[in-house]
This record gives C-alpha cells, sequence and structure tokens, in this order.
C-alpha cells in the first residue's frame, strides 16, 4: 500500500536527519550568513540532486540572498569569498566534483552536501553536510557515466531517500535563516516569483 511506503520513507528520513552534526550545520549556516552583502552563493548539483539545489536557491533567494545556480545562462562567475553549496548523494558525481574543484581554485569556499565525507567531492569541501540515505552502486561509476549507458539503481522506495532528506534539510535551514535574519512571510513574499 501506499500509505505504508510513505510512512517507512518519513521514518527514514526523520532517522537521517536525526543523524546531523549540529555542529557542521551551524558552521554552514554562519557560512551562509557570512555572504550577506557583497558575497554570493551558488548551488550545483545534476539529477535529482540538482532540482533539490535549485528549489534550495529559489528559498535563499526568497530570503534576500544573492544566489545562483551553476550553469544558467545569467550565472556570473564566482569569485573569492563567494560560497559554492555542491549537492551529491555520492560525492562522485563528475560534474559536480569539478565545479567544486575549480570553485576553491578561485578563492570560494565550497560545502559539500553528501553522504559519503569521504568522497572526492568531500575531500575537496572546506565543510560537509552529511546527509546518510545515497546508496552507491555497485560499478562505483559515476551519475553522468550510468544514465548515458542505461545503468539504473532499482525502483524502490528508499532509492530517493538521499534528495527527499537533503530538500527537509534546506526546507528546516530556511526556517532557521528567515528566524536569525528576522524576516517574515510578507518579507519572502515580496521576492516571489509574480510572472
Amino acid at each position: 500500500m501506499v500509505k505504508d511506503k510513505v510512512e517507512k520513507l518519513m521514518e527514514k528520513v526523520s532517522e537521517n536527519l536525526s543523524e546531523l552534526d549540529q555542529e557542521e550545520v551551524e558552521k554552514f549556516i554562519k557560512a551562509l550568513l557570512r555572504t550577506v552583502g557583497e558575497k554570493r552563493i551558488f548551488v550545483v548539483g545534476v539529477g535529482r540532486s540538482g532540482l533539490v539545489a535549485r528549489a534550495f536557491a529559489m528559498r535563499l533567494m526568497h530570503v534576500g540572498f544573492n544566489v545562483y545556480v551553476v550553469g544558467e545562462t545569467v550565472t556570473p562567475p564566482i569569485r573569492e569569498g563567494d560560497l559554492l553549496v555542491a549537492v551529491s548523494g555520492s560525492g562522485e558525481t563528475r560534474y559536480t566534483v569539478t565545479v567544486a574543484q575549480e570553485a576553491k581554485r578561485l578563492g570560494a569556499k565550497v560545502v559539500a552536501i553528501t553522504s559519503y565525507p569521504e568522497s572526492e567531492l568531500g575531500k575537496t569541501a572546506d565543510l560537509k553536510v552529511i546527509i546518510p540515505g545515497r546508496i552507491l552502486p555497485e560499478s562505483g561509476r559515476d551519475y553522468e557515466a550510468r544514465q548515458i549507458s542505461g545503468e539504473h539503481e532499482p525502483l524502490t522506495p528508499l532509492g530517493t531517500l538521499f534528495e527527499l532528506s537533503a530538500m527537509i534539510f534546506f526546507d528546516a535551514l530556511i526556517a532557521e535563516l528567515v528566524y536569525r535574519l528576522g524576516k517574515s512571510e510578507e518579507d519572502l513574499e515580496g521576492r516571489h516569483a509574480t510572472v
């Protein structure tokens, strides 16, 4: 029954998010708050992780942050002191890792949102928020290579656990930022799309 699967997913997401390292989360919040003013936030991710990153970018914009999605035509160059939030469950997605490495080379701070702290993305990042839930495919190949070759993980209720957990984490983070910045619902509505 679908209801049973919903309950199981909610239970697993709750379990995952209860394992968050609160010190790392607080460092992430402070890194986001340091961008207020002249600094910018960039987000990157591929596939469903990319969709989660884009949703986070939208909410950051509603709160008043200067935020961009890497790869969009209107995205400016990243600069020293900017912040990159890189979302990859495996931490091995080639595009996300390459962007993180280049951002770091250019002087930006890199935050990894991943299930694997020892992944290539984890090793590149200045700060890691570890969200359990991403099970690596047995082949070890990155996301893009698996998609091109037609290799997909089985469709199971827990196959999207990382993305669900990351989305809820980001929404909780936005609520905390709204509180710390003293924003109101009206402030957010004023930045909501009208066309």
